[in-house]
Parts: C-alpha cells; structure tokens; sequence
C-alpha cells in the first residue's frame, strides 16, 4: 500500500515540476526583496531591497543592477561581482522573498514620498501607505504619471461607488498626485471639515455653481443635472431671515434672469424657476433694498405710522390693514382717504364719517391693492400736490395771499377773496376776471365781475365759483415816469430808447401795450428845439432792422393815428434838432417841388417816399394846378431825364406801378393854369432840349 503512495507522490512532483519549467521565469523590478544566500558571511543574512533606480547595494562591492534579470542571470551577475571581494562564492544563491511595486505618493497627503506595496495594491493602498489624505483635498482631480503620461482620474466617484473600475491599476513607479481644493486659497492655514466644507463642494469653476448674498453658507457647488435654485439655496444652508426672496437673480452665461421665491412658494409653480448650468451665479438679496411684492401684499401709504407692503389674509378687513400700519396720524386728513385698486379704479373713503357713525361702509381690500391717507393742507407749507385739480380754486394777481386753495360747495366768492387776504393796494378792482374750467365743448370764456362796485353799492349779483376755476386780479396801470429808476433792473428785451430833443431822453420801461404817445409822454415830450417833422424810429426787434420817420406836425393838424408806426421794445426813437436847417442838409437827401403847389421849396426826401408823398409834404395842388401835366425831373449820373405823369389818370385808376421813380435830388414841376407857361414848356419836351434848358426855364 506504501508503495503505491509513494508512486502517486512521485508522479504529482513531476506534473508540477513540468508546469512550473513551462511557465516563463521570473523578472526582478523595482521595489522586489531579494534573499541573498553566501554560507558564512553574517552580512547577508538579511534580505535586499531593490531600489528604485534597478540597483541593489551589497556590502563590499557596492551598487549592482538586477532590473530585467530572471534569478538565474541575477545569480550569475551576483557571482561574479562579489567573488572579487568573497570567498566560496560558487555556494551562492538566490530568492525573490516578497515582490512589491514602489509608488511615489505626493500632494495633499500626510506623509508625501516613496512607498512599498504589495504586488496588487491599489491607489487607494498607495494613499494609505502615504498617510492618507489631508483637509483640502480635492477628490475628483487625482492624478497618475507614467512615464511623461498624466492620467486624471475621479477617486471621490470610486469612494462614491467602489466600483475598481474606475481608477488606474498600479505599476512600479508610478507617481500619484494628489490635488488642493481651489476653496483652500493662496495661503497655508489650520482649518477643520467644518470650515472647508462651509465655502462649497465645488470642483472648479466652470463646473460650478456659485451662491452669495443673503444666505448661511454662500460658497461654490459642485454642478448636478436635477438640482434646482431651491436645491441649491438649501446646499448654501437656506436664505436668512434679511433675505429679499422676491428678487432673486440667476446669472446665466451673462444674462440675469430674476426668480421670485415668494410667488413660487405662493404657487408652487416650478416653471417660474430658472433652469440651472455649469457656472451660474445665484444672488440672494437683502430685503430692505428691493420692493416687496407678492400674491397677498397689501400696501399702505401716507400720514400713517408704519406705512409699507404687509401680507393679508382672506378674512383682513379694512380696520385690520389700517391698524396693523399703526393707524392714522395727527397729520392725516381722514375724510380724504383712498383705496387705489390695480386696474386704476379709486374707492374714496371717508373715515372720519365713518368713526361718527354716519352708517357709511368701509370697502373691502384685496391682495394689490394700496391704501393711501393724505396730508392735511397747511397754510404754512403750501403745496399743490395735496390738493387735487378737481377740488382746487387758483387765485392769482393782485392779491394780499395769492395761490391755490382748497374748494367746497357751501364757500362763496367773498370766502374765497377773504381766504386770499383780499385785493393789495394796485388792484384793479373794477376788472375782476373768473375763468370757469375747460369743458367737453371747448375753452371756457372768462366772465369780467366788477368788485368796486360790488362792494360800494352791492346792487349786483356775485358769480358763481366752482372747484378748478381761476380768479384773476389784474393791476392798475403803473405811471411810465415811475419806470425810469428801475433801468438797471431790467433787460433789454423789455426796454426801449429816447434820445435827441426830448425832456427826459433814456431807457424806458416798454411792452406791447403801449405806443408812441406813451413812451414820449414818459420822456417829458419834445422840447422847444425839437424837429417834429423828422422824427425817427430805429427798429431793431424783427428779423429785417429798418427806420421809420414820423411827422408828428401833420398828426397835430390832422389828428390820423395811422401816421404813428407801430413801436416795439428795443427799439429807438430819435427827434432831431431844428438847428439843422434846409441849408445845412445835403443835397443827395432833398428834393425839389416846384410849381403850383402850396408850399414849393427843398424837403427832405427817404427811399421809401413816392411822389404822393412829396405833394402831401409840399401842401398839395393849388386849385389852378394842371394835374394831368405834372413833371417829374429824375436826375441821372451823365444826364437827366424828364417825364410827364397824369396824377387826375392815376386817381382814377389808383395803379400804384404807374407812379414815377423819385430819388434823392429830382425836381417836381407842377404847371399852373396860365397855358403859355405850358405851351413853352411843352415845345422844349418836343424839340428834346437839354434838361439844361429846362431847369433855365423852369
């Protein structure tokens, strides 16, 4: 029976022995620990390690390199190097004891530097050997470097999963590189989880979410598909209680876009939340800077003593809103209260009525709706916004208190006038002007009431007053001498000029009410030298500047007031001196009207004189004057022209064309009746004699 065990043992050795002579020999890498058996030599009783250069460093001999070789060249190798120092080398031999990878560890692990592992081991052995991680790390960026290779791996999603999968498998000196958090700064500091973990889980940047404003831990978030902007607000620890959640912003590649967290809450439709991306920014407001508003604000404004948005409940009432505001206070005008709805409907509420039990009702309020207690009117602190148009009386001109007062049915126009202190002292009391407001047919006429009378006699009915009319005093014309001090205080535009032979030449006070008259009335009239037939007027206010003359001897004699121009302010009015006589004028400025006409003799003549002009300068025809023949003498740079003008012909047919050319030197002749005057004049004209012998004859 032994016998056949021992054959079976025997054949069992061999069959070993064959598979393991077929399977390929062993190499040494780095990192192996080798046994080094050399009989009496106490020095390698213990085992080796191969570094990470492929050398092993033996006692005597040094360094010896034995990456790459099986055991059986590593012996040889061995062998000869270590019989130049030994003795009885040829017993030598060799084990491989414990075969191990050699890794470089470094980055944000406790103890950075070169472990040995086990044949197997994974990268996380590798970081345990190291130490394990430290507070800081970021999970999802490791990395292993090979040979000049980068490989980025995801250890947080192996943590996540376990699944081996999903990070490298290890070979001899690989170096694995473990990454800081861009949460950790710039600069080296103590901190516990707590603390890291409070600024975000983030990754980087563009795969993040960043959350600040009014939240407990704003920070930075790792991105993830089904998480939205509520998601994300309670990761950053929810909104604080300062928080202004009706105005939200989610900035997405550039453009914000506004989340009210109240509505959503309100309706809890998801479809008011913006979508989410890697990036985004989520910004929590502060509450005291941004309108409050809501499916359930109601809003109370005015004399009350917390006005503001306050939220309403179905069953609030009136008083409720009003009270929780504080109330009213002792400036508020109670019988002026509004309820202002959202479609622009306004409900009048007349609280004080109300309080006397006059049986009114209060009108309800609803979720948008704003309450609004007006400002009582002061006379001290006039304003036009506490009155409305509709219930206001404009009182302007010449009053004690002119302004704009508060209107009611029961108040006359004597209240009215009382309220407004009453005219001053430069009122025109007899001209008291009411302009009732405008209607659907058109503009208002104004209805004239004469108060002097009114108050002297009272034998006149008062107008009617209604609220938005407007009551207007006028002034009492002021005296223009009185104007001449205030010069200075006036501009131009409204000023006008005198000068020459006047009492009083300057700079008058002027507008478009007065006249010539009026403004040579305040200069204290021409003086005794003055020319009145000369007068001229320099007016500059128009576009087209031009000079006016004016004989204000012939509006004396006829009393025509077309002969006075029209004067504007800014003009200038200049009345000459009769020193100037007809001698010392120019001849380029008369001319001359002979002949039977009242006054013949040398006038002074303007461009824009015609020959009617002339004759009415001149007096006019004598009765015996031959109309029909007169001769107009135009006096040329070479030679002089004479014509012939029919003035009965012109009479008839009043051609304005037809009357002739004059210019400053001609000569007018108007024949008499004695007929051989003519008759010898007539035959000059006809032989075409020189306008010499004309003049000699003439």
């Amino acid at each position: 029976m032994r016998s056949w065990i021992t054959v079976v043992i025997w054949l069992f050795s061999v069959v070993i022995n064959s598979a393991l002579a077929q399977q390929p020999p062993v190499t040494l890498q780095e990192g192996d620990r080798i046994l080094i058996v050399l009989p009496g030599e106490a020095d390698f009783d213990a085992p080796f390690d191969i570094d990470t250069q492929g050398q092993v460093r033996l006692p005597e001999v040094g360094e010896i390199t034995l990456r790459g070789l099986t055991l059986a060249d590593a012996q040889v190798t061995l062998t000869e190097r270590l019989q130049t120092a030994f003795k009885n080398v040829e017993r030598l031999s060799i084990k491989l004891v414990e075969r191990r990878l050699a890794i470089l560890v470094l980055g944000y692990v406790k103890s950075p530097g070169l472990v040995y592992l086990p044949n197997h081991a994974t990268v996380q052995m590798a970081i345990n050997g190291a130490g394990g991680l430290t507070q800081g790390a970021q999970l999802d960026q490791l990395q292993i470097r090979r040979n000049g290779d980068v490989t980025v791996f995801n250890y947080k999603a192996y943590l996540d999963t376990g699944n081996p999968a999903l990070i490298p498998a290890l070979q001899p000196l690989d170096e694995i590189f473990v990454p800081a958090s861009p949460l950790t700064g710039n600069v080296q500091v103590e901190f516990d989880a707590k603390t890291l973990t409070s600024a975000g889980d983030a990754a980087n940047e563009q795969q993040s979410i960043t959350v600040f404003g009014e939240v407990h831990r704003p920070g930075s978030f790792a991105h993830k598909r089904e998480f939205s902007v509520i998601d994300m607000l309670m990761r950053a620890g929810g909104v604080t209680r300062y928080a202004g959640i009706e105005q939200i912003r989610v900035i997405s590649k550039g453009k914000p876009s506004p989340f009210n967290m109240r509505e959503y809450l309100d309706t809890g439709d998801s479809g008011l939340m913006p979508a989410l991306a890697p990036g985004d920014v989520i910004f929590v407001p502060q509450a005291t800077e941004q309108i409050k508003t809501g499916a359930r604000t109601v809003y109370v404004m005015g004399e009350v003593f917390q006005p503001g948005a306050y939220e309403t409940k179905e069953n609030a009432k009136f008083l409720d809103i009003l009270a929780n505001a504080g109330g009213p206070t002792r400036f508020a005008e109670t019988r002026q209260i509004r309820v202002l709805k959202p479609d622009g409907q306004t409900i009048p509420v007349d609280l004080q009525a109300y309080t006397e039990g006059s049986g009114i009702a209060l009108p309800p309020v609803l979720p948008g709706d704003a309450i609004f207690i007006p400002e009582k009117t002061d006379m001290n602190e006039k304003s036009w916004l506490k009155i409305p148009t509709h219930r206001a009386v404009r009182v302007i001109g010449a009053w004690l208190r002119p302004g704009r007062y508060e209107w009611s049915a029961e108040m006359g126009l004597l209240d009215l006038i009382a309220h407004a202190g009453g005219p001053n002292a430069s009122a025109d009391t007899a001209h008291l002007q009411i302009i009732p407001p405008d209607s659907e047919s058109g503009p208002a006429q104004p209805a004239i009431f004469n108060l002097k009378r009114y108050l002297e006699k009272a034998d006149i009915p008062l107008p009617p007053v209604m609220a938005g009319a407007t009551v207007v005093l006028p002034e009492l014309p002021k005296d223009p001498n009185d104007n001449r001090s205030q010069w200075v205080r006036q501009s131009s535009a409204s000023s006008i000029y005198i000068m020459g032979q006047v009492g009083a030449p300057g700079r008058y006070a002027f507008n478009a009410d007065l006249n010539f008259l009026d403004i040579l009335a305040a200069a204290q009239g021409p003086t005794a030298r003055a020319d009145l037939a000369n007068i001229r007027i320099s007016h500059r206010n128009g576009d087209i500047q031009e000079v006016s003359r004016i004989n204000l001897h012939l509006y004396f004699e006829s009393g025509d007031e077309n002969l006075l121009p029209p004067v504007l302010p800014e003009d200038v009015i200049f009345v000459p001196d009769t020193a100037r006589d007809w001698l010392q004028r120019s001849k380029e400025s008369t001319i001359r009207v002979l002949g039977a006409v009242a006054r013949p003799g040398r006038y002074t003549f303007s461009d824009d004189m015609t020959l009617l002009d002339l004759l009415a300068e001149a007096g006019g025809p004598l009765p015996d004057a031959l109309q029909d023949r007169i001769v107009v003498i135009n006096k040329g740079q070479k030679q002089d022209q004479a014509r012939v003008f029919d003035l009965e012909a012109f009479a008839q047919s009043a051609d304005f064309t037809s009357l002739p050319v004059l210019r400053s030197g001609d000569t007018v002749y108007i024949p008499g009746a004695e007929q051989s005057n003519w008759n010898t004049f007539s035959k000059i004209l006809r032989d075409s004699l020189s306008v010499v012998a004309l003049v000699s004859f003439l």
